[in-house]
């Protein structure tokens, strides 16, 4: 379970750091990628999982692989 939580914030700061680093907000990526912000907002913060549907868009709104994206 410990594992689980570990991976989940992982990839939270993994997502933010990526979206930070392009200077878009939340709201932009998540306009741009059709995305709700507050499901990434709850990402971010690990405060849940996410679908591997939403995972995939996440990753083509970085121009990244699914296993580019999940790379830390």
């Amino acid at each position: 379970m410990k594992d689980n939580k570990e991976f989940i914030i992982k990839l939270g700061n993994r997502i933010k750091t990526l979206r930070t680093s392009r200077k878009l907000t939340l709201e932009a990526f998540c306009y741009l990628n059709g995305l709700e912000p507050s499901t990434i907002m709850r990402i971010e913060k690990a405060q849940t999982t996410a679908k591997i549907t939403t995972l995939l868009k996440i990753a083509q709104g970085f121009d990244l692989t699914l296993l580019e994206l999940l790379d830390f």
